[in-house]
């Protein structure tokens, strides 16, 4: 079924994407609002149960909906229901049009645009920086969203389901990564959280995230060049600042030989980007050509996890 579901989800997902302004999204910021509103308090226990009501709730439902379509209507069913959470959760239309508007921009020669388009894709001002860093840039933001959009679903998705799970993992991994990212930021004062439920937020976050950033980097190096990404991973993963992205941009950076790292975009009080300098990795200096690799890299990780889930179904199956 982990097959299936996948693939139907992901050709879906090419066919007709889903619109970042959707009811559904809309839908599950409202919920993730008002619980935190209701039940944040302030306290350490408190937030673990607001964290819990908020994210295990409805991926206790998904999984309820599951078994109840599957062992009442049969397993067809449940396959729709978990190709339709799939589709919601899993894809990388949800970011790549960022990616694409960017590398367009930049191949005309529109250095201001690209500048613009990134601004508003992360949410800063990039200030003049240079063609090679719009580039580093952007490498960076889509390996890192491909990850959370596509392997990290896929992951959790894939080792949840072959237990009977049906698609609670892929509902519990996007739910964390969607509060933790918009708890603290929320523009609304009302729906402001506390510094503690934020906390919780970023450590659920973390530990959902560490093997399956691990398992992406493992499926970068495996398609790309070996021994240089897993080098990449051991020596140069610390010079980035959050542990799981470390992991996967230092893959990154030696399954393709470029250069990454170095000052990040960040937005400061006066609404200028500043420079938070980290250590850049070995590798060439970013170019508009690498935009072609990196797709590559990304799509061949992809068939290779389809691949292994289709034997496991298999297997399953004979067996």
């Amino acid at each position: 079924m982990s097959f299936f579901a996948i693939l139907l989800a992901l050709v879906l997902e090419q066919a007709r994407p889903l619109k970042s302004h959707n009811p559904v999204f809309t839908s599950v910021a409202r919920w993730a609002a008002w619980v935190a509103r209701t039940f944040d308090a302030g306290t350490r226990h408190q937030a673990w149960i607001t964290w819990g009501i908020a994210v295990i709730g409805p991926a206790l439902l998904s999984m309820l909906v599951h078994w109840g379509l599957e062992f009442g209507l049969g397993w067809l069913f449940a396959v729709f229901w978990n190709v339709a959470l799939l589709y919601l959760t899993l894809g990388f239309r949800q970011f790549s049009h960022h990616f694409t508007g960017i590398r367009e921009a930049l191949e005309n020669s529109e250095e201001n645009k690209a500048r613009e388009l990134l601004a508003e894709w992360q949410q800063v001002q990039v200030g003049q920086i240079p063609r090679s860093e719009i580039v580093r840039h952007v490498i960076e933001y889509s390996m890192i969203a491909a990850h959370r959009h596509v392997f990290g679903v896929f992951f959790w998705y894939v080792v949840l389901s072959i237990i009977g799970l049906g698609p609670v993992g892929a509902v519990v991994y996007r739910l964390t990564e969607f509060v933790q990212r918009k708890w603290p930021t929320s523009s609304n004062p009302n729906t402001l959280s506390s510094n503690v439920l934020c906390a919780v937020a970023a450590r659920a976050w973390v530990a959902m995230d560490w093997l399956p950033s691990r398992m992406t980097a493992l499926g970068f190096a495996i398609v790309g060049s070996f021994e240089e990404a897993m080098d990449g991973w051991r020596n140069h993963a610390q010079n980035f600042p959050e542990d799981n992205d470390g992991v996967i941009l230092a893959a990154t950076a030696g399954a393709i030989n470029i250069r990454l790292g170095g000052a990040s975009l960040q937005s400061s009080d006066d609404g200028d980007a500043t420079a938070s300098d980290s250590s850049s990795t070995p590798g060439r200096s970013p170019e508009i050509a690498h935009f072609a690799q990196v797709v590559g890299l990304v799509w061949r990780t992809v068939i290779m996890w389809l691949v292994l889930v289709a034997l496991l179904t298999m297997a399953n199956l004979v067996g």
